[in-house]
């Protein structure tokens, strides 16, 4: 422990202890918690650090008038004191366990009934049964019962912990560790601990018996244990080795048998779990294995709708039981649309009749029908001698549910009309299906259904009555079939009118959302088209869809958009739409001076974020893929003027994630520049794209076209380029930005540039000699002056015999005067990047995130309570 913290501490165990009050920060005790935590797993001795700890704890629960956040802290407190067996035996001496734990205390004190006291009892315990001797104490002590009885607290979070307790008792105690069972910590796995055989088997024997009484609910009012003991079962079995799982096996094994029969849908998915996690376990057990056919054979259509698909969610290999779950969850697709996904109608499901009156209740319907379309991509996935259907038959099932929904169903559909107008116009089954369909192109067989899947969600673009959420989801179908299609052979012209027909109207929409979805569709479209003309270069992907209809107009009228969402996707797409262009060197066309100058207008002048972050990746996207530039290039042109207008106007960005943009900018020129230099390390944090949402560029590292010289000479040339470009201001006023990420991307940027142009080493003094005379301007104002503010300081603290630039004309820079000129070169040298980066990667964290600030704020609040009406602001991490 820190000497300066054990100086503090037994100040903070006398506030703690004189008050008996709550602190001003209600987080300030599960801090100093977490703090002990800290220090006992790194081997510490907290009793031995802090002597004061015992008498702090015992001082409290003593205090009648304790607050019970208070009391709460030093029972969990005590806990953690008592894990390890030493220190477990001096707390016992000090008859403090006695005191803390004593359940008799604290009802007759009338405290027991607050929840922080039964929390904290219950996690106090389980911190410190860690060794045999806390659990004689527990058994002793006669806390099982109590502890069986907090598992149906009325509070959610104490009958969590109970149950974490229960099972933390008969896990870490039991004498054959689990082998490589998951969920079990290290210390569970075998620190060669042995309770007393009396003391564990005392503990096993009364919680068997609680789950075998348990689990039958006698009455309605008392499903809720029921409820608790299944997930107390559950955990166990999943964690359990072979002698403890046998023997609550053999324990429950009629409780559940009775469960099952007794068929309470409110436990029907615990008590699956229940049985998988048997499963799991104990393998082939005939016993669970009865019972797991049981559950499949459950007489109310939506329990065994749910056991069904919880059966495929935890990825079994029964064939048997594999092939039953299936035919369950295809079953309610096959009644509503028709479709022979069962056999034929002598090997129909027998609980078809059952099934079909469930359907006809809406709410049941739509209910039942979302999870059989959420298991049917894994269903087609299964093996073929598992699937009673073809998997392409199951797409042609969705598609026709799709097509149900929209009320476009045929008037020949043989599916059940009493129950398929459940579904006419859910929004919910709607998502459902088009999810569905979205991750059935992997299916076998599904591409041979691709061309009515493109006709069904075009009608769905088309369709007035979809809300935002189903059109958003039908593009996002829509394009995932697009890319794994390879002949487009079947887009058929009046199949390419409708959708170009559809895009137009959705991206006038009225409402914003979709406008937005059809504006990401159209800049996602140009990347699917992108990686299919690489694959296949006989095919213009573009063309089939969109019958060479340029979509770059309709992605301009967005940006016009009064929804800073929209404008910020129509960048995205624009830099998308216009990538191949880039690669390929192709001439201006005479919309893109328009664009560009429509982007910097954005930049300058948008009030919201996005769009402006949106702009500057535009030009990040267009500089990473544009060809090598030459003089005679317009393209080129434009872009490197527009460059130098987005390095300055991003710098100066009231966003910090639009400063961050400018720097990966500012980076990839950089690159160009030096790439050729001997020592440039190029992409010193890697360019990658933003997580956020309107990234326009790929998660994929940037590939920038560099040019093919080397630059081993002359590159105090290339450095006066980069200045003259605006780079190095771009990357000095990052440096002293109050935005950690900024400054931090700054100053790496700024120690590769310095190890490039100005090393130390004596074979390069030439090199240093002819960079020297390379200078930059530093304004007197702004960051110009932060800058030579550093600068003097550096000097001064040095006392250099080089001035860095004229005294007076610092001096006047820093009153708001002339701007001044200064050697890039020793302005690299003089800043102290390397101190700088040192603070920057450590953040402010190691001064105000620490154990030390954490006791200066409790003492200091404690201190205004003494002083009536003065204010304190905690600033605990």
């Amino acid at each position: 422990m820190d000497r300066e913290c054990a100086l503090l501490l037994p100040g903070v165990c006398a506030v703690l202890a004189g008050s008996g009050s709550s602190l001003p920060d209600d987080t300030s005790l599960e801090k100093l918690l977490d703090w002990f935590t800290g220090i006992t797993e790194a081997g510490g001795s907290l009793l031995e650090a802090c002597p004061c700890l015992l008498k702090l704890i015992s001082t409290v629960v003593h205090n009648s008038a304790s607050d019970p956040g208070v009391l709460s802290f030093a029972l969990r407190l005590t806990g953690l004191l008592a894990a390890t067996e030493e220190s477990f035996k001096t707390i016992q001496e000090h008859s403090v366990l006695n005191e803390v734990f004593n359940l008799q205390h604290w009802q007759e004190a009338g405290l027991w009934e607050d929840p922080c006291l039964r929390i904290g009892w219950i996690q106090g315990l389980r911190s410190m049964l860690q060794h045999p001797k806390a659990l004689s104490f527990f058994v002793q002590s006669e806390f099982i019962d109590p502890l069986l009885q907090l598992q149906t607290d009325t509070s959610l979070f104490i009958a969590a912990a109970a149950n974490q307790m229960l099972a933390h008792i008969l896990l870490f105690f039991q004498p054959v560790p689990p082998a490589g069972c998951k969920g079990v910590d290290k210390k569970e796995k075998g620190d060669g601990m042995t309770p007393s055989s009396a003391d564990y088997t005392a503990v096993v024997k009364s919680i068997s018996g609680y789950l075998q009484e348990s689990l039958v609910p006698k009455e309605s009012k008392n499903v809720r244990q029921s409820l608790q003991t299944l997930k107390l079962l559950a955990l166990l079995l999943a964690q359990a080795g072979p002698p403890l799982r046998d023997k609550l096996l053999q324990t429950v094994g009629d409780s559940l048998e009775e469960l099952v029969t007794a068929g309470s849908s409110e436990l029907t998915l615990p008590l699956m779990d229940v049985i998988l996690s048997a499963c799991s376990s104990s393998g082939t057990d005939e016993r669970i294995t009865r019972l797991l056919s049981s559950m499949l054979n459950i007489n109310k259509p939506a329990d065994l709708i749910h056991a069904a698909a919880a059966f495929l969610r935890r990825g079994h290999h029964d064939t048997v039981h594999t092939a039953r779950a299936v035919r369950i969850l295809l079953l309610p697709l096959d009644i509503m649309t028709g479709q022979t996904l069962l056999g034929t109608i002598s090997t129909a499901d027998e609980h078809q009749f059952s099934v079909v009156e469930q359907l006809k209740s809406k709410s049941s319907c739509i209910s039942m029908i979302c999870v059989c379309l959420s298991n049917t991509p894994q269903i087609t996935l299964t093996p073929p001698d598992v699937l009673p259907c073809l998997p392409v038959s199951i797409v042609t099932a969705v598609l026709s549910l799709l097509k149900i929904c929209s009320g476009n169903s045929p008037s020949s559909s043989t599916g059940c009309s009493e129950v398929s107008r459940n579904v006419i116009g859910s929004g919910k089954v709607q998502k459902c299906a088009l999810e569905a369909l979205t991750t059935l192109t992997s299916s076998p067989g599904a591409k041979e259904r691709i061309s009515e899947v493109f006709t069904v969600l075009i009608q769905y673009l088309e369709n007035p009555d979809s809300d935002p959420t189903v059109l958003h989801k039908s593009y996002q179908a829509l394009l995932k079939w697009t890319s794994v299609c390879t002949d487009f052979s079947f887009i058929t012209d009046q199949l390419r009118h409708d959708l170009v027909e559809v895009v137009k109207k959705r991206v006038c929409d009225m409402r914003w959302e979709v406008k937005d979805s059809t504006v990401e569709f159209l800049g996602h479209l140009a990347g699917v088209c992108d990686s299919i003309k690489a694959a296949a270069e006989e095919r213009d992907a573009s063309e089939a869809l969109l019958g060479g209809c340029s979509t770059t107009p309709l992605l301009r009228e967005a940006l016009q958009d009064s929804e800073s969402y929209v404008r910020a996707s129509a960048i995205s797409a624009l830099a998308k739409t216009l990538t191949h262009r880039w690669q390929q060197g192709a001439t201006l066309t005479e919309e893109e001076p328009e664009i560009v100058s429509r982007l910097l207008e954005i930049l300058s002048q948008d009030s919201e974020g996005f769009p402006r972050r949106a702009v500057v990746q535009y030009f990040i996207s267009w500089y990473s893929s544009h060809s090598p530039p030459s003089s005679s290039s317009s393209s080129s042109s434009l872009l490197m003027q527009s460059v130098r207008s987005v390095l300055s106007q991003g710098r100066a960005d009231l966003d910090w994630e639009v400063k961050v943009h400018t720097l990966v900018l500012a980076e990839l020129l950089l690159d160009e520049a030096f790439s050729g230099h001997p020592g440039y390390k190029k992409g010193s944090d890697s360019h990658h794209a933003s997580p956020h949402a309107y990234g326009v560029v790929s998660e994929q590292a940037y590939t920038l076209h560099t040019h093919t010289a080397t630059h081993t000479e002359g590159a105090e040339s290339d450095l006066a380029v980069v200045v003259e470009q605006g780079v190095v201001s771009v990357l000095l006023s990052g440096l002293v930005d109050c935005d950690r990420p900024v400054a931090l991307k700054a100053c790496r940027l700024l120690i590769t540039l310095r190890e490039t142009v100005c090393p130390l080493s004596l074979g390069a003094l030439d090199a240093s000699a002819a960079m020297a005379t390379v200078s930059c301007e530093l304004p007197g104002c702004g960051w110009g002056r932060e800058i030579i503010k550093i600068l003097k300081m550096k000097k001064s603290d040095q006392a250099k015999e080089e001035d860095i630039a004229d005294q007076r004309g610092l001096n006047g820079a820093e009153e708001g005067g002339d701007s001044v000129c200064v050697s890039v070169c020793e302005v690299l040298r003089s800043l102290g990047l390397d101190e700088r980066m040192e603070v920057l990667t450590q953040s402010s964290d190691h001064i105000h995130n620490s154990p030390l600030s954490l006791l200066q704020d409790i003492l200091t609040a404690s201190a205004t309570h003494t002083k009536p009406g003065e204010e304190v602001i905690v600033d605990c991490y």
